[in-house]
């Protein structure tokens, strides 16, 4: 899949891909919100340059189709797109397309030499699967996937999200209601916790910042 690419460097890579709901019931305020917590992270990432040269970002948007409209980049590589919203949910094809996504880059790193970081899967929603959507088959992917340490998965549950369907997909850690439309908080916790990440060593135990300012749950 990125046959032919050179690394920009060699530094350790901490990949994130962002699977993010644009389905029509997040027109307007929802969207809104979100893009502009989408470029306060990309601003707050460029201002750390460990973070700049360590984390690539990726982006897979779901609504009635699933599809990468970024592909894995460093983020002074890129312009953080606009999001526009349209038709259903097809969030298990965007999830799959994500972890496909991820194993492709970790096999183009060893390829080239390059260590990483365990990758992290984004997904937000304010919604649920369509009706065909295998669930099921998901969830028992994703909890292989979580097991074997192949990435980190975290999902964020936007006003009006399943909260049961959302925890069948990932349950460990579960899923997080995000209070009203705090997108910026919650990407500004997600920039300070990639920074950390990306300043760590190998077996360090590392202590993220608290969540409280973002979500509904009291930590």
């Amino acid at each position: 899949m990125f046959e032919g690419q050179s690394p920009d460097n060699y530094e350790q890579k901490c990949l994130c891909v962002l699977v993010v709901d644009i389905s029509g019931s997040m027109a307007g305020e929802p969207i809104n919100q979100l893009n502009r917590g989408l470029q306060d992270f990309h601003k707050e990432v460029l201002t750390d340059f460990v973070a700049s040269q360590r984390l690539e970002v990726s982006m897979v948007t779901f609504g009635s189709t699933a599809q990468c409209i970024q592909e894995p980049t460093l983020v002074n590589n890129f312009q953080m797109p606009t999001l526009f919203t349209n038709g259903s949910t097809k969030l298990v094809d965007g999830v799959r397309l994500a972890m496909n996504l991820i194993e492709n880059r970790k096999k183009w790193y060893k390829e080239t030499g390059q260590n990483y970081f365990r990758p992290m899967i984004i997904l937000i929603t304010d919604g649920e699967p369509d009706a065909e959507q295998d669930v099921n088959g998901l969830s028992n992917e994703v909890s292989s996937a979580i097991g074997s340490k192949k990435f980190m998965f975290y999902s964020l549950g936007v006003r009006g999200y399943n909260h049961q369907k959302l925890t069948q997909i990932c349950s460990t850690p579960p899923p997080l209601p995000l209070d009203g439309y705090k997108f910026s908080e919650f990407f500004s916790w997600l920039s300070n916790s990639i920074s950390i990440i990306t300043k760590s060593t190998e077996g360090e135990t590392l202590s993220l910042p608290p969540i409280s300012d973002w979500t509904q749950i009291q930590m």
